[in-house]
């Protein structure tokens, strides 16, 4: 098997169009191929080696793009980190992988700038398919932040499920509003586009009006469910609007039945929601031809195994019951790197991968996500574990505990909210806590809302019930 970048550059076509910039300029396939090669030359030239680690945390731009396939080119692995990351969390990224190189947005001007005068004649590092082609940290309920391990294999894998169960051709113009420090925007979204032979309207992210107005020239978006309430939001979403378009897709966090509704009462069109996750890609889909739905995210996907079972025992359970979703197949990731014993306890004996979501499969088939294990909040599409939030506030003076839940918010899927049990006397305030947690936390990690108790509801072991949280609480954002 080849690298990464040849997979997804087989078919291209040199004078094709693969990418328009924000300026309206547009390069080519043959352009693309050109700016990897010299990025990939100005790596190496800074010591990057085949497996070394290359971490990016930029702003979105086609040359953070470029530099992500330069790295997978060059025979490194990348590891895009989100830009709201503070310098704290940043540190211990850089700590855990040690990366060969850190890119923030002045290195990558030098190396831009390094690369002009560099050959664009450059072969390819070959590569294994159990190499890695990048590692994406994903937080977790305990300590800190895993790396999770992905092969040129998984990604190559997605890309070429995706590209064929969705239908994307050469002819396809794809509205890119997605960060890229994320799996979705970056390895989905690109990596099918590229399969395809397609080509994308690159923007630096999403704005409503004008994703809006890009429909009559493109065929397929890309988003999370706070994209969709907001064009909903567009009094111009209009079954003409969306004529040219041929598919919506959704992911990254649960979307509303009631969206998926007036959507295809307002355009016409079903918007095709899928499920996934860091470790694993893609996931299930709903079908593109098909009932596509509402509150399901579909079937799983070809290449994919897909089974619920107890989460304690591990025993295989019947259709309808609720369980633990767990999944096989050649995109699930390679383990957690530099964990072993983490990795160990996440997968089963025979191979399967413990998602740790909780979800049943219905009498046709598809696949209902119930809610997730670990408290897991996702807002505007991003994983926000609540121990790491209430960790940093619980180490706030006056405070004598905290709990972090997500609650229901119409924009964000779900809001960071936290609840505060206060020394007696305390004086602190909302504005306080949120000031304090800004500099520590990445602002999507932020709770939107502090709220103050007397006592955190408790059960009769003592944990605190969030549940009743979230009960409480449940139209804070209504």
């Amino acid at each position: 098997m080849a690298n990464l970048f040849d997979l997804l550059t087989a078919s291209a076509d040199p004078a094709a169009p693969f990418l328009e910039r924000p300026d309206g300029s547009v390069d080519t396939y043959g352009d693309l191929l050109a700016h990897t090669a010299r990025l990939a030359r100005a790596l190496i030239a800074r010591g990057v080696q085949p497996g070394d680690r290359v971490a990016a945390q930029l702003e979105k731009t086609p040359e953070n793009l470029y530099l992500y396939l330069a790295t997978v080119r060059a025979g490194a692995v990348f590891l895009p980190l989100n830009t709201a990351y503070t310098d704290a969390e940043i540190g211990y990224f850089v700590s855990d992988a040690e990366p060969r190189l850190l890119v923030r947005d002045d290195v990558l001007a030098e190396l831009v700038e390094e690369a002009r005068g560099l050959s664009a004649d450059f072969e390819t590092v070959a590569r294994e398919p159990s190499d890695l082609a990048a590692i994406c940290y994903t937080s977790g309920t305990t300590g800190r932040s895993k790396g999770a391990m992905l092969t040129h294999a998984n990604l190559a894998s997605n890309a070429r499920t995706l590209t064929q169960l969705w239908r994307f051709t050469g002819d396809d113009v794809l509205i890119h509003a997605l960060p890229i420090y994320h799996v979705h925007g970056l390895f989905v979204a690109t990596n099918i586009v590229m399969t395809a032979g397609a080509s994308m309207i690159f923007r630096p992210k999403f704005e409503a009006a004008e994703v809006w107005s890009l429909f009559p020239r493109a065929t397929a978006l890309m988003g999370v469910p706070t994209f969709y309430t907001r064009l909903l939001a567009q009094p111009g979403l209009t079954r003409e609007a969306v004529s040219r378009m041929r598919v919506f897709i959704s992911g990254s966090a649960p979307l509303l039945a009631d969206t998926h509704r007036e959507w295809a009462e307002r355009t016409g069109t079903a918007i095709l929601e899928r499920y996934g996750m860091t470790e694993t890609g893609m996931n299930t889909s709903n079908p593109y031809d098909g009932e596509r739905v509402a509150g399901t995210v579909g079937f799983p996907l070809p290449d994919v195994s897909l089974r619920i079972a107890d989460p304690e025992t591990g025993r295989v359970l019947p259709q309808g019951e609720i369980g633990v979703i767990e999944v096989m197949g050649s995109n699930v990731f390679a383990g957690y790197w530099r964990q072993p014993e983490k990795t160990a306890v996440e997968f089963r004996a025979d191979g399967f991968f413990i998602t740790g979501d909780l979800g049943k499969l219905d009498e046709r088939g598809y696949v209902h996500i119930i809610g997730r294990g670990k408290d897991l909040i996702i807002s505007g599409g991003l994983n926000v574990y609540p121990k790491e939030v209430e960790t940093e506030i619980d180490a706030l003076p006056g405070v004598v505990e905290s709990a972090v839940v997500g609650l229901s918010h119409p924009d964000l899927g779900e809001a960071v909210t936290a609840v505060i049990a206060a020394m007696p006397g305390s004086i602190l305030t909302e504005a306080e806590v949120l000031s304090a947690l800004s500099a520590r936390l990445a602002r999507f990690k932020q709770p939107r809302r502090v709220l103050f108790v007397e006592d955190l509801p408790r059960n009769a072991m003592g944990k605190v019930q969030k549940a009743l949280l979230r009960e409480r609480y449940a139209k804070l954002y209504a």
